[in-house]
């Protein structure tokens, strides 16, 4: 019963989070398998792949609805990220766990460095500045 109510948890607020923010698998999904379901890395990592497909989908959709979708960079993304996830699942199965772990950890802590050093510079991005609009 815990272990249902940790998957009900870890989905509803990804999904939440995916929707108003734009993030899902790897930040969302991964971290709460491993934190509140006690998944492996690598279990995590497989599972979130899975569990985004759906999310994605219907974000996108309800993105499309209020005209925020740039559909064919969506799909050139989408595209090159497969053909990369073919290594990275390769990758993912040959390293030790631990290093797994590790490199998600100083992922996510890159990705955060950078959210932080653009707010306080206060550029924004190019969609921001519209210079790719």
């Amino acid at each position: 019963m815990a272990a249902e109510l940790g998957v009900i948890a870890v989905g509803v607020a990804a999904g939440i989070l995916s929707g108003m923010l734009g993030v899902g698998g790897g930040t969302l999904f991964a971290p709460g398998l491993v934190i509140f379901l006690g998944a492996t890395q690598l279990h995590a990592e497989a599972t979130s792949l899975v569990a985004i497909v759906p999310t994605a989908l219907v974000g996108a959709w309800r993105q499309q609805r209020y005209g925020n979708l740039r559909r064919s960079e969506g799909i050139e993304l989408g595209a090159l990220a497969a053909g990369g996830g073919i290594a990275g699942v390769a990758i993912a199965n040959t390293v030790p766990e631990q290093v797994l772990r590790w490199t998600f950890a100083a992922f996510i802590l890159f990705v955060a460095a950078q959210l932080v050093r653009r707010e306080l510079r206060g550029s924004g991005g190019p969609i921001e500045r519209g210079e790719l609009g």
